[in-house]
């Protein structure tokens, strides 16, 4: 019993330990970072987030719809300034002009050099509070994630797998400032204003402006090195494992059949810490999308969202941590939000498909002081369902369309949010930018640059990463058509509102398809507090998509063997992708791709017959002004020499022969011969299918 008491004094004691700190300061803005429940309590003190961007400035108008959706969100800046240094003139380009007090509390970024040819590493100056001496000064790169002011997660790129010249570039660790911010670029590269011929640097930065009279101490090279001790607890705070201050737990598990639920229930005043799930159903990506999670605070409903969006993850297992949610190796999926309640909480499960799925639910909570600055957690879900993208538009972004995420009307805090997209074609699907209105707003004053960028990445890489507050378990779909998630969570950037908020995305697509764009949206509230998306039961127990084939959107030959599913046995040089491309012709889209060879490098391609006999083999081949002529064999046996030179792209089917075929896995052999006389010597080889026609 005294063990309970000491237990729930220091929760009481934690949960106040940020907002009562009478200055702002790089330490407090760290502590605060790391204190789930700071976002459960109305900020104090007070703070309004925006954010400065290179959004393309010709979006000033709604009804101007080419305006409002122009796409060179590069570039852009406040304004130039020529200035005296030294006895030369420097050119800087303002991103940023802030009065204070405030912070920066997320910087993103990603560049490159005119027409793409050369990645700049122009110098990046942030100026605090009227000074002519830059707080902060070193190239961009090195300031945002390459260690200069942190280390990982506060300083943070994306996947190592994705090009360095093509990842988002994050900065978390907060930059304080008592009077006046300003922020500005320098290159020695050609730079224009949206950067159609010079250099194109994207950029957001979220930034902080707190009340007036607001404390802050401003931030200082000499001052990151006294908080060295606390920088290092937050990256072990943000990183580690995490043990949430509960001392109740409430579980419930067993079978849930369809239209099926299970409950936690929760008496007095306290707090949700920790919600744990396991399901386990022969189809688990349905499982995921039609096991609904619905919970009640106080008696006013304030979540509605399939379990898999809940957690981060779509509709497709994939193993990943944030700081709020994870997927853990065993598939047990877990939420850190803290969700505090006065009186109760119904914590429900509810089974809204076809088959039978067993749940295993554990609930952790302990005290919580509810007072007039506590809010409920809210989540909200909805799908776009094989909606168009630019419907018979000649031109990408022509029918581009803003999606509310969400519209809330009441007193709270905005704090992420996840979007799961299927994508009908082989191009990106999230050209669009974020747009924030906050409290009746007339123009958003969150105004992004693209959706990959609104998510910590970049150029639509479709490469998995996971930090504390982006991350995308998957992105298969994102350029080769399929299946994508990307979540944002919010800390120091989460965005208060006292009347309402509005968060618009752009639907903005480079193909003219079919999309499933599915976004959840996470923010606390005051009591009363009332959002415009309706709980959707029947697009929860919809069968989810699994293919382009079910969307309706691919070309396809049926009853083939796709050559980039083929099993390379062997090769004796050159380099074996799965190219895609909805342009040549492919079936499914994709080739398997032969390319930089010699004359005489060899590959040998598996391929599986289910009943031995004769068969007539078939092959569709990619022809190109590089391609090269190469000797094709079927078990060792010569079959045909090709010459796949041609002026222009496309594809052809060639027949190879009759082939006596046995049982089980097959060989074809592709040898480069040489070069048509005309050709790129670049030996390319590709195979777009087989097709198999039994000899009667």
């Amino acid at each position: 019993m005294r063990f309970g008491c000491l237990l729930m004094c220091f929760c009481l004691w934690s949960s106040t330990l940020v907002t009562a700190s009478e200055k702002v300061t790089l330490d407090s803005l760290l502590e605060e970072m790391t204190s789930r429940e700071t976002l459960a309590r109305f900020p104090q003190p007070a703070y309004s987030c925006s954010q400065a961007s290179s959004y393309d400035r010709e979006s000033e108008d709604p009804s101007n719809h080419h305006a409002w959706f122009a796409n060179a969100d590069r570039s852009q800046w406040v304004r130039i300034e020529e200035n005296e240094v030294d006895g030369e003139t420097r050119k800087e380009y303002v991103m940023m002009d802030q009065e204070g007090p405030g912070a920066i509390v997320r910087f993103w970024g990603t560049w490159h050099g005119p027409r793409g040819e050369k990645f700049s590493n122009g110098t990046l100056r942030i100026y605090l509070d009227g000074s002519d001496t830059p707080a902060i000064e070193g190239p961009i790169q090195d300031v945002l994630d390459q260690g200069m002011l942190a280390g990982a997660p506060l300083s943070q790129g994306v996947s190592p797998r994705t090009p360095y010249g093509q990842r988002g570039h994050n900065l978390y660790l907060p930059i304080p400032y008592a009077k006046h911010c300003k922020v500005t670029y320098e290159t020695d590269v050609l730079v224009d204003i949206g950067a159609r011929r010079g250099e194109a640097l994207y950029y957001q930065i979220n930034y902080r402006t707190y009340e007036p009279g607001t404390e802050v101490e401003s931030f200082s090279m000499d001052q990151l090195a006294e908080s060295k001790d606390a920088i290092a607890e937050a990256q072990r705070q943000l990183t580690g494992r995490f043990r949430p201050d509960a001392n109740s737990t409430t579980s419930s598990s067993g079978e849930l059949g369809t239209g099926n639920k299970m409950t936690a229930q929760l008496k007095g005043s306290q707090a949700v810490r920790q919600i744990s799930l396991k399901l386990d159903a022969e189809d688990m990506a349905q499982a995921l999308r039609s096991t609904v999670l619905k919970i009640e605070f106080d008696g006013e409903p304030c979540v509605w969202v399939p379990v898999g969006e809940f957690f981060g993850i779509g509709y497709q297992p994939s193993e990943y941590k944030s700081f709020y949610t994870q997927m853990k190796s065993d598939g047990t999926l877990v939420s850190y939000w803290v969700m505090p309640f006065e009186k109760s909480a119904n914590i429900t499960l509810q089974n809204l498909g076809d088959e039978p799925v067993n749940a295993d639910l554990h609930v952790r909570s302990s005290q919580w002081k509810w007072d007039d600055r506590s809010m409920h957690f809210h989540a909200v879900w909805q799908e776009l369902y094989h909606v168009d993208s630019f419907v018979d538009s000649e031109r990408p972004g022509d029918a581009a369309y803003d999606v509310n995420y969400v519209t809330v009307d009441g007193k709270g805090v905005y704090v992420g949010d996840t979007l799961t997209v299927f994508n009908g074609a082989a191009a990106w699907w999230g050209e669009g930018d974020e747009k924030i209105y906050v409290d009746g707003e007339t123009f958003p004053s969150h105004f992004g640059t693209g959706t990959e960028d609104y998510y910590g990445y970049a150029w639509c890489r479709p490469e998995k990463f996971d930090a504390p507050f982006h991350a995308q378990p998957t992105g298969d779909g994102n350029l080769a058509g399929g299946f994508s998630v990307n979540s944002r969570y919010r800390g120091l950037d989460a965005i208060p509102f006292t009347e309402s908020i509005k968060f618009d995305m752009e639907m903005w697509h480079w193909k003219s398809t079919k999309v499933n764009y599915a976004p959840t949206a996470f923010f606390y509230a005051r009591p009363g507090a009332t959002a415009n998306v309706d709980p959707d039961p029947e697009a929860a127990a919809r069968e989810v998509t699994r293919s382009r084939g079910d969307m309706g959107t691919i070309y396809l030959v049926e009853g083939v063997l796709e050559g980039e599913n083929l099993n390379v046995d062997s090769k004796t040089g050159g380099m074996i992708e799965q190219q895609i491309s909805g342009t040549w012709g492919w079936s499914n889209e994709q080739q398997m791709w032969w390319r930089d060879t010699n004359v005489g490098d060899e590959l040998v391609l598996m391929f599986p017959v289910e009943e031995a006999g004769r068969y007539k083999l078939v092959a569709n081949l990619t022809q190109a002004g590089d391609y090269a002529i190469a000797d094709v064999m079927v078990n060792d046996q010569k079959a045909k020499t090709i010459d796949s030179y041609a002026d222009g792209v496309s594809s052809r089917e060639v027949s190879l022969g009759e082939f006596d075929l046995a049982e089980g896995v097959n060989r074809l052999t592709v040898r480069i011969a040489g070069h048509n006389e005309k050709a790129i010597k670049r030996g390319m080889f590709g195979l777009d299918y087989l097709k198999l026609e039994p000899v009667k």
